[in-house]
């Protein structure tokens, strides 16, 4: 999972490269010349076509070993897992997802930046150059993937939150050209300063601050510097620090054409208050005046200049995709959907350098396997088509997820929903299902019928303002209007409450998360995440078998996409 701006190198090994997405056939895993005993048995009817904890168990176990080495996109680890899911899926008599394939093959451009400490902001103001250095001050790169980078006595513009929002009212760059100049803008979105504004402290795709970089793009502006608040974040300084500073990944171009900036970087909040101060302004009272409607921009008395290099390089990875086609509807699908990469091996670690991925996203992909043996086994089989998508790339930027949502194998306006699964926490039954983004459609309630006959309820991610609904692949389906789902076990455990839901995650994240520790434990309590992968199953088979589609709260930021979405593949 995406929880945070966390981005790792992926090391492409030439005897790993995959063909085109359209001539992709299923990859064989390269072995060890003495091939280990496998943990679990192979399907050969010892998986049972219900879902159980013994089989979720059998396939996380298989998928987090140390023979899969982590999952890292590029190396063996992905052959071993990709292979893996694609025995499984033809073991259960679905059909490749992708024109005959299942593997879709996803390009990107890594861009990793040279020498950066040896880069400064240089600003002018008031006749003096003031210089913000590189990981104390500043964080910067570019997202043209472009290998020389300059930026010359470019004036800056404090924009407040950098959002351009209809359904609100709201343009931070009403009346401004900013054309080649430097924005800088707030971490988050007005709603984190007044509950009242936007949607209070659940955050918006708009508090993003990847939206922030595409809408400066939008504007025009050759770079953008957002300013970060661990409170409005949601993480601390050095988590940009160690986010920025390793390769950053893309889609090429040709695959995402949107305009993309030359120069993105953040600020500390104590940079801001200074470059402010020596530019004649008050950051702090600035700040307060961008949470109120109708704020207007503010130009500052400041160029911005900078330089840097980067290099280059082009990789590819895959996606696999797995079919259950649909009886009477199989133009229109429902998508479910895990990612499969995780962090591979460390070899600078001492004792254990291998991520796992047990639980993240090992859990996922288990009920992905899950609920998929589930439906090849459904009689009568679903109306509608249904697709079992696990993405690539996923820890470097969702990139697996926004690949496919470019290349859809359904088109995106018959694309009835996305039902996402990434990290079920393994920490014994609750009493209810939490929901990242909570509100957002109507497949709440799709949730909430599924969960009566289980005696459960829904509840809203528990940390709204963390943005988590942004941070996992159901967001590139979201942005294409497809209606998502995605939720987890709640906190409220029928051992312990709240407080024990709380702890035991609390213990996985601080503990686990992102670490060699997340490994497959044979004492994990199931129950929890078996009665989760059954109201999720129940969920798409519901929505197998209608023929209306669910739609997005008339709040939804996402609302709009998906009604021009179906009004242009309405018209002959």
């Amino acid at each position: 999972m995406r929880r945070l701006p966390f981005l790792f190198t992926v090391t492409l090994l030439a005897a790993c490269s995959q063909p085109s997405q359209d001539s992709a056939k299923p990859a064989t895993a390269v072995a060890p010349a003495a091939k280990p005993a496998p943990l679990v048995p192979t399907r050969d009817g010892h998986f049972s076509p219900e879902i159980t904890a013994a089989d979720f168990a059998a396939y996380d176990q298989r998928l987090s070993s140390d023979e899969f080495e982590g999952r890292k996109p590029g190396t063996i680890g992905e052959r071993m897992a990709t292979t893996y899911l694609i025995d499984q899926f033809q073991s259960m008599g679905l059909k490749p997802g992708n024109h005959g394939s299942f593997l879709q093959a996803v390009p990107a451009v890594e861009t990793t930046l040279l020498d950066g400490d040896k880069i400064t902001l240089d600003v002018v103001e008031g006749g003096n150059v003031e210089k913000y250095t590189y990981r104390n001050d500043a964080i910067l790169g570019t997202l043209q993937a472009q290998p020389q980078v300059e930026l010359k006595d470019s004036d800056m513009v404090f924009v407040g939150y950098g959002i351009v929002a209809p359904q609100y009212q709201w343009n931070d760059y009403a009346g401004l050209d900013v054309k080649g100049k430097t924005v800088v803008v707030l971490v988050n979105d007005p709603g984190y300063a007044d509950a009242s504004l936007f949607k209070g402290r659940d955050m918006t795709y708009y508090g993003r601050w990847t939206y922030k970089y595409e809408e400066a793009a939008r504007q025009g502006a050759a770079a953008c510097l957002i300013v970060h608040d661990t409170g409005a974040a949601g993480y601390p300084w050095q988590v940009v620090v160690n986010s920025w500073s390793g390769p950053q990944f893309s889609l090429p171009p040709s695959d995402d054409a949107g305009p993309r900036l030359p120069v993105a970087g953040w600020l500390t909040a104590d940079a801001a208050r200074r470059l402010f101060a020596k530019a004649g302004a008050d950051f702090d009272a600035l700040k307060k005046s961008a949470n109120v409607k109708g704020f207007r921009p503010v130009p500052l008395a400041a160029k911005l200049s900078t330089q840097f290099s980067n290099q280059i390089r082009n990789i590819q990875t895959t996606n696999v995709i797995a079919m259950l086609p649909g009886t009477t509807r199989a133009d229109e699908a429902i998508v479910y959907s895990a990612h499969w990469d995780h962090f591979g091996r460390d070899p600078s670690l001492k004792g254990d350098q291998i991520y796992n991925g047990a639980v993240d996203n090992g859990t996922g992909l288990s009920a992905l396997l899950e609920i998929a043996d589930a439906f090849a086994h459904q009689s009568p089989p679903p109306q509608r088509t249904i697709l079992f998508l696990s993405t690539t790339l996923e820890e470097a930027g969702l990139l697996g997820s926004q690949y496919y949502s470019l290349h859809p194998v359904v088109p995106m306006a018959k694309t009835v929903a996305d039902i996402n699964m990434d990290e079920l926490i393994p920490y014994g039954r609750t009493h209810d299902m939490a929901i990242m983004g909570f509100g957002q459609s109507q497949m709440d309630d799709y949730l909430k019928d599924a969960l009566k006959p289980q005696g459960r309820v829904i509840t809203a991610d528990e940390e709204p303002e963390k943005g988590f609904f942004y941070r996992s692949d159901q967001l590139n389906f979201a942005r294409q209007g497809v209606p998502v789902l995605y939720a987890r076990g709640g906190f409220d455990k029928l051992d312990g409450g709240k407080a024990a839901g709380r702890a035991a995650y609390d213990d996985f994240t601080n503990n686990r998360y992102h670490k060699p520790a997340d490994n497959y434990d044979p004492n994990w309590d199931l129950s929890g995440v078996i009665e989760d992968t059954k109201a999720l199953y129940a969920v798409g088979k519901r929505l197998g078998d209608e023929s209306t589609f669910p739609q997005w709260a008339a709040d939804s930021e996402f609302r709009s996409v998906r009604e021009a979405s179906l009004k242009a593949a309405a018209k002959p």
